[in-house]
């Protein structure tokens, strides 16, 4: 800092600047330099920042005036299995199959979704949760609680090739197709397990600060996404480390984040808080909180139409919200009651909407809802 020297003439202390600069060459000034902006999800592999979102007061979900785009039942599919517990999806639109946990039955359901046919019932997966299809693979990866373990299922023949783990309450997964890892939730543990595609091997477990809901790939940045339910945070792992580089605190407008979906194209996460039915609008870019309204009780597993804007929230309670994502914060188009109807998945060709109804008339089926 240079201080103020009274009657001190001011060509005198030019001169050794002067010549300072002459010794060195060009002089740049550098005044004061701008801050960077506070970065929410970082660029994995990089310097990351620790951010904080304040929530907003929820605002309870008004639905906009009648829309052509409200779901309308197209048919229901008998699916095989007991009348009991379904979980997570998986739609591969490669192959055009969708991948079915019915977690009660202990079977992963292969669904093809132009035949509405069932291609095949794997069965001996007690207490399967999620399950995640890896074209660029040509693998299936699910959750098996049962068994505390995932298993990797290869996609042509439907058989199992690998048991992967141990893994306490194995949940939702996701792929690094930079790292040709697979990232998978311990709800229980309150860890990551990391485990090498190439080898279907263990890599290592990432402590990510409480229970782990559900898991995300940010293709935005290349980060593994977990939402650490107890700590009502998102957890931002770098796969490039198998480290967390950072957290996005939901604040207490959202109690027990576990659902949640990223948006590739606008870089929003809508978050689903189980414990006071909220539904967050996250600005991963920033790491603010955008917005915040009220679902179903105990939101459970959400979708996402891309072509039509259209977000799917489904409820433990039976309630299904739909939201219009055109603009930065979703606007209600319906909800309605549907039960057991906690998991919802997207075809985004023929924007066709998958759930999976553990009890219809004493069976389980596969309700297929298309926008009228």
């Amino acid at each position: 800092m240079l201080r103020r020297v009274r009657s001190f003439p001011i060509a005198l202390l030019l001169v050794p600047l002067i010549a300072t600069t002459l010794a060195l060459g060009t002089f740049t000034f550098r005044g004061p330099q701008p801050t960077a902006a506070a970065a929410g999800v970082p660029s994995c592999g990089g310097t990351a920042t620790p951010v904080s979102a304040a929530a907003t007061t929820p605002q309870a979900a008004t639905p906009a005036s009648p829309d052509t785009s409200k779901l309308q039942t197209v048919t229901d599919v008998p699916l095989s299995g007991n009348a009991d517990r379904f979980d997570y999806q998986s739609f591969d639109p490669q192959s055009g199959r969708l991948y079915i946990a019915h977690m009660k039955s202990g079977q992963l359901i292969v669904f093809d979704v132009a035949s509405k046919t069932i291609i095949k019932t794997i069965d001996g997966l007690p207490g399967v949760t999620g399950v995640l299809a890896v074209p660029d693979l040509g693998m299936i990866y699910a959750s098996v609680t049962g068994s505390h373990e995932v298993v990797a299922i290869d996609a042509n023949s439907l058989e199992i090739t690998a048991h992967i783990g141990s893994i306490d309450f194995p949940d939702g997964l996701d792929y690094s197709p930079e790292t040709q890892q697979v990232y998978v939730s311990d709800e229980h543990g309150g860890d990551e397990l990391v485990i090498d595609a190439r080898q279907n091997s263990v890599v290592t477990t990432i402590d990510v600060g409480g229970e782990a809901g559900n898991t995300h790939y940010d293709a935005a940045t290349g980060c593994i996404v977990v939402a650490a339910q107890d700590a009502d945070q998102l957890a931002i792992i770098d796969p490039q480390s198998n480290s967390v580089a950072s957290q996005i605190d939901l604040g207490d407008g959202c109690q027990a984040p576990h659902g949640f979906l990223i948006d590739a194209a606008t870089h929003l996460a809508y978050v689903s808080c189980e414990k006071n039915a909220a539904l967050l609008t996250v600005d991963l870019d920033s790491g603010s909180i955008l917005d915040t309204t009220t679902v179903g009780d105990t939101p459970d597993v959400l979708a996402l139409d891309p072509g039509l804007h259209r977000l799917y929230v489904a409820a433990e309670s039976g309630t299904v919200s739909v939201f219009d994502t055109t603009a930065e914060t979703p606007s209600a188009i319906e909800q309605f009651e549907t039960p057991h109807a906690h998991s919802v998945a997207v075809d985004p060709a023929t924007h066709l909407v998958y759930f999976p109804l553990e009890n219809v008339d004493g069976k389980p089926v596969l309700r297929v809802m298309a926008p009228a």
